[in-house]
């Protein structure tokens, strides 16, 4: 793991300058620590927000570029407002990611930085990750997957860094939650976003509410099923009626990420 960590650092080196598509999330985090510290003032963070991006998971990104003392700025991405996104289509992450590296390249031509990075790792090349793709096209530097850390192995070292997110709970964006097929909207992200609001705040850490229409399905790791069996009514249904949904499911199968990705060939 040390061995991966140096050849991390090594790449970055090599690198001389570079943006870093930052998100406040356990890979990003890391990957802007250790470009920073390798290059300091030549490392550029940029956050890429957007309604697809939850309020908490903004505010946490600005709040840890801040704490490092790194350079970095706050763009407007426009997925929203792109047909070939909203419609979402199995390669949805595609045209999301290509919005944001479109930008930031644009950034790095400006500021004549010669390398985007992302924080893509290893185990990413297991699933199903279209935006990856985008990143290929558009030559997006991926040095956690080069370097060939897994998200445990990042975790670990994120801990021995003092990182507060080595144990942070994966967060993408708001519109994974949304059956492929399923037109998203703006109000349509809020609703998903209040209603995970809600269960983390009944001390819920890792979950996702998918959207199905009219009906929200939980999910939540199996240890904490009986936690909710045991909320009453008004505590956990009535809040999520009120939001707009007419169903409340509990999926029996537990909290896995990318769950709508099943039965998606991986090519």
């Amino acid at each position: 793991m040390q061995a991966k960590l140096n050849h991390l650092k090594q790449i970055i080196k090599e690198m001389e300058a570079v943006v870093v598509a930052f998100s406040g999330g356990v890979d990003s985090t890391f990957l802007l620590k250790v470009a920073h510290e390798t290059l300091g003032d030549h490392c550029l963070a940029v956050i890429g927000a957007s309604e697809t991006m939850p309020s908490a998971d903004y505010n946490n990104a600005l709040q840890q570029a801040k704490e490092f003392g790194a350079k970095f700025l706050v763009i407007e991405t426009e997925e929203m407002g792109k047909e070939e996104f909203v419609k979402n289509p199995q390669n949805r992450c595609f045209h999301c990611k290509n919005e944001l590296f479109t930008k930031l390249l644009g950034i790095a031509q400006e500021k004549k930085i010669n390398w985007v990075l992302d924080g893509s790792n290893a185990d990413d090349l297991k699933d199903y990750r279209p935006g990856m793709q985008a990143a290929r096209a558009l030559g997006i530097r991926s040095p956690l997957q080069e370097a060939g850390l897994s998200k445990e192995e990042i975790r670990q070292l994120s801990k021995k860094m003092g990182l507060s997110t080595w144990d942070k709970p994966s967060s993408p964006c708001l519109s994974s939650r949304f059956p492929y097929g399923e037109e998203i909207t703006i109000e349509k992200l809020r609703r998903v976003e209040q209603a995970e609001a809600l269960l983390k705040e009944l001390g819920f850490a890792n979950l996702r509410v998918r959207y199905h229409q009219d009906m929200a399905r939980l999910e939540i790791p199996k240890k904490d099923f009986l936690k909710l069996m045991e909320l009453d009514h008004d505590t956990i249904v009535k809040p999520l009626k009120e939001l707009g949904f007419t169903y409340v499911t509990l999926d029996l199968e537990g909290f896995r990420s990318g769950s709508l990705n099943e039965g998606i060939q991986i090519l």
